[in-house]
């Protein structure tokens, strides 16, 4: 062979390594892309990364994907970049959703994640009910927390992803961290963690329960929040909480939303949260809860739960 042969067979050669790489690149891309209820959501990862492969994983992102799509009535976003980073152990270890160039959510999940925590986990669809609420400033992050927190277990329950018993034993446990304690100066102005969280999850099961009661069950805060997202497109938006709670209400033609943040936004309201449970049928039953049919308010716990 010529020397001017060898080095064009070279050059051909490169060609095609380079080719295959390219196309190995793509194919890998297209295998982590997913389509869920309309959304294109694309998940960045090395499989190698994680001992269960690949699989287990995009089973969870879909499943999440799903469930988040079922509760709204759509996927808040899309695309979505999904970015799952690998930590030492296992299960899921948290994550952050952001939206100010695009929707993006970046998730800690342990290396030795089992397919068992990954049905059970809270962190992906906590995380994309973000994606739902407009961005109305740090003074408010109890509200998109708070959404996040109820929400989660409600739209599980919902998908068939997690028992109704589990979720009230939940709220029964840690729904009271959200009570103000001493020097609470409101919602808008006490930042701790548990009036962030379940504070804000405190004020979403009131709304709801306000809702579902003054429309006789006919709305509920799910249909809030389903009309927030349609006007607003979710987090991409900055929109101030006044515009959000305005929205929701008329969606369920209510002032539910807007009468409880003025009671609860400058001061520190505690509502008998034991009395309300007794109402809604849920008991304490060690470390779980029994469910009441004969309660007053049952009609409408059975309807928090029920998909739309």
């Amino acid at each position: 062979m010529s020397a001017a042969a060898a080095a064009l067979s070279a050059c051909c050669a490169l060609a095609l390594g380079a080719s295959g790489v390219a196309a190995a690149a793509a194919n890998a891309a297209s295998a982590n892309t997913l389509q869920v209820a309309g959304a294109t959501v694309h998940v960045d990862f090395e499989p190698k990364e994680f001992t269960g492969g690949a699989a287990p994983l995009l089973e969870w992102v879909r499943r999440s994907a799903s469930i988040v799509a079922s509760y709204y009535g759509r996927f808040p976003a899309t695309p979505l970049e999904l970015r799952l980073q690998p930590q030492s152990g296992a299960g899921v270890q948290g994550g952050k959703t952001f939206a100010a160039h695009g929707a993006f959510i970046e998730v800690r999940v342990g290396r030795e994640v089992s397919p068992a925590q990954l049905t059970n986990d809270w962190v992906l669809v906590h995380e994309m009910t973000h994606l739902a609420l407009p961005d109305s400033g740090d003074e408010h992050t109890w509200l998109s927390e708070g959404v996040a927190t109820y929400v989660e277990g409600i739209a599980r329950v919902q998908a068939g992803n997690r028992t109704e018993s589990d979720v009230w034993a939940e709220e029964l446990r840690s729904m009271p961290r959200g009570l103000p304690q001493e020097g609470d100066a409101g919602l808008d102005h006490t930042h701790t963690w548990g009036r962030t969280y379940w504070g804000g999850a405190m004020f979403c099961l009131l709304a709801d329960v306000d809702i579902r009661e003054r429309t006789h069950l006919r709305f509920g805060l799910q249909d809030a929040l389903r009309a927030v997202l349609r006007a607003s497109g979710g987090l991409q938006a900055d929109w101030p909480i006044a515009q959000v709670l305005r929205t929701g209400d008329a969606a369920v033609g209510t002032r539910s939303l807007e009468d409880l943040y003025a009671r609860m936004r400058d001061m520190p309201m505690a509502p008998d949260l034991t009395g309300l449970w007794q109402r809604l049928g849920v008991v304490r039953d060690g470390d779980s809860v029994r469910l009441f049919d004969e309660a007053p308010l049952a009609a409408v716990r059975h309807a928090i739960m029920t998909p739309r």
